[in-house]
């Protein structure tokens, strides 16, 4: 996946379009980072993101998506990506959850994450929640004009394991666009001056999942929930970016 001629460069008013969905996305995760304590459920917090959304007159990207059932992915502890929201799931003191959400509007798309403390949390899971974020925005520092994919990936890769922590190698990032998963694949890991050069048009949603322990992860019974397979913490941090002349452009950040 992801060979140069497969990848959709957008132009200025495409990126206009994500830019515009992706406030949406920064503005819905804004919203549930406030509502993150605890005793709350994750399915509360898939409310309150589907009704903001729908009143920005955008659509909530991940529902319906290949049959997910919900609005956002809420994943708690040792869960990874794609736990599903629910009145059962009670958040608790210590907890720390990460929250990813995706948002279609004018027929493109919006994809951030963030993982959030709930209330006081472990020291353990103070540092990895702050090393996820930081190694985001060193592989994002590398998405420029002329560099290469693997240039991001290896920023990403060298950043959390010089903290003593792994990068998920199941799940990567990816191409956006029209679609939510466009090529080319966003590895965590990698090496410089591999994969494809990266040009002005290029869209990707660049996004570390990482893990206390082992890097191995495993799917549970409900045939989406990702979790690590020695039960350490995972965290997640996703941002959409455009690769421009002047340098990377977030565009899933707040404005």
């Amino acid at each position: 996946m992801g060979s140069s001629e497969r990848i959709t460069k957008k132009t200025l008013q495409e990126v206009e379009y994500m830019h515009e969905a992706n406030q949406i996305t920064a503005k819905t995760l804004a919203l549930l980072r406030e509502n993150v304590k605890p005793g709350i459920t994750t399915e509360k917090l898939n409310k309150l993101a589907h009704e903001y959304i729908l009143s920005q007159n955008a659509f909530p990207l991940f529902l319906g998506y290949m049959n997910y059932p919900k609005s956002i992915c809420t994943s708690v502890n040792d869960e990874v990506v794609h736990g599903i929201p629910s009145k059962r799931r009670v958040l608790e003191e210590g907890d720390m959850v990460s929250i990813d959400v995706g948002v279609i509007k004018n027929n493109y798309c919006g994809d951030s994450a963030i993982t959030v403390p709930v209330g006081r949390v472990s020291e353990l899971a103070a540092k990895l929640i702050r090393v996820t974020e930081e190694a985001l925005y060193a592989g994002i520092s590398k998405a420029i004009n002329g560099g290469y994919l693997g240039d991001v990936s290896n920023a990403i890769q060298n950043y959390v394991e010089s903290h003593g922590f792994s990068v998920v190698r199941d799940y990567v990032g990816h191409g956006i666009g029209r679609k939510l998963h466009e090529p080319p694949a966003v590895p965590n890991y990698g090496k410089r001056g591999m994969g494809i050069k990266l040009e002005p048009g290029i869209c990707l949603a660049i996004e570390p999942m990482v893990n206390a322990g082992g890097y191995e992860v495993a799917v549970t019974d409900n045939s989406w929930t990702v979790v690590t397979c020695d039960k350490s913490l995972s965290a997640h941090f996703e941002h959409t970016i455009a690769i421009t002349e002047q340098g990377p452009r977030i565009l899933s950040k707040a404005q």
